[in-house]
């Protein structure tokens, strides 16, 4: 992992450091930022997280301490008026953290980028851009073991944990490694039980959740060849069953054990749009056509969202990723 010393340096430097992730932030760019977060204050650095918007309920339990504040908060009550150093998590543009954040950014003497996604050589060279990473949380983990030599507590472990587990679908993607592995050892030794964490993350369901699942699986189409294989979900399934849309994150998932599969698809209606989840069980790179489509990801997940209606914009968008494939 390249950087690794000029984050040792930024960090021992800076007095006052600002972490913040993209907007719409997930369970990778939250765990990460609290760990670090945490981390750093151990170490006697004024550290702070600050997103976009206030932390959703659902990632709550992650910020045992509070530390993650919105935007908003910290412009009325900002706990410190220099910046000496921005750490952004989960991203490596300035263009995903939000207007408000960036007007925070501003501020800022220093900036630096910590992320698993694919971005420029000319940014991975001044940046810890590490694709081979299951998740920003593995780097942020080694960095805070190996760099900061800090000991991981249990409240610093859970969200990274969290972090690797949701980015990697519960450690099935390729990328996850011996490394992964050696870092998640540690995490549990920290404090972290896998089922209890599991559950929290993904929630215990009402068997309403149970029965939606079923109509959604009962009606599963595939390309001729089981190469692609898709889901839909209407927002008058989700209110016939009373589920809400978060809930439905990891349905996608049981698409990865069909036979012949390279690509899972989700089309969930959502207002005038249709949010777009798309999976890879190995060879395809589903980030390269999510930003094909106009969104972005990883290379085993992936997402966008397209205007229009549920059935034209299915059978349009299977068309596309099927030339894609083919390329």
């Amino acid at each position: 992992m390249k950087n690794q010393k000029k984050f040792k340096n930024l960090t021992e430097k800076s007095r006052n450091i600002l972490i913040t992730t993209h907007a719409f932030p997930d369970a990778d760019g939250i765990g990460s930022q609290i760990a670090l977060c945490l981390a750093l204050n151990k170490k006697g650095h004024n550290a702070i997280c600050v997103n976009e918007a206030p932390l959703q309920g659902r990632y709550k339990y992650l910020d045992s301490q509070k530390i993650v504040k919105s935007a908003d908060h910290f412009k009325k009550s900002p706990l410190f008026k220099t910046i000496d150093l921005t750490l952004v998590v989960d991203t490596h543009s300035l263009s995903r953290v939000g207007n408000k954040m960036e007007k925070i950014i501003e501020a800022s003497k220093e900036i630096l980028f910590i992320d698993h996604h694919p971005t420029s050589k000319e940014i991975m060279a001044i940046h810890i851009i590490d694709t081979s990473k299951a998740a920003t949380g593995e780097i942020v983990g080694k960095l805070i073991d190996s760099v900061l030599k800090v000991k991981l507590t249990e409240e610093m472990a859970l969200p990274l944990y969290t972090a690797i587990l949701i980015d990697t679908s519960s450690f099935r993607y390729p990328n996850v490694t011996g490394d992964t592995h050696r870092l998640l050892a540690k995490l549990l030794d920290a404090g972290v039980r896998p089922p209890i964490a599991y559950n929290k993350i993904y929630g215990t369901k009402k068997l309403a959740n149970m029965a939606l699942l079923g109509e959604i699986l009962s009606n599963v189409k595939s390309s001729e060849d089981n190469s692609i294989a898709w889901i839909t979900i209407t927002e008058k399934m989700l209110k016939k069953y009373k589920v809400n849309p978060e809930d439905t994150h990891s349905f996608i998932n049981y698409l990865l054990v069909l036979k012949n599969l390279k690509v899972a698809c989700m089309f969930r209606e959502n207002g005038n749009a249709i949010k777009v989840s798309l999976r890879s069980t190995g060879t395809a790179d589903v980030s390269a056509m999510a930003q094909a489509l106009g969104g972005g990801g990883h290379f085993h997940s992936a997402a966008t969202s397209i205007q229009g209606k549920l059935s034209p914009t299915t059978t349009s968008t299977i068309k596309k990723i099927q030339l894609m494939l083919k390329d």
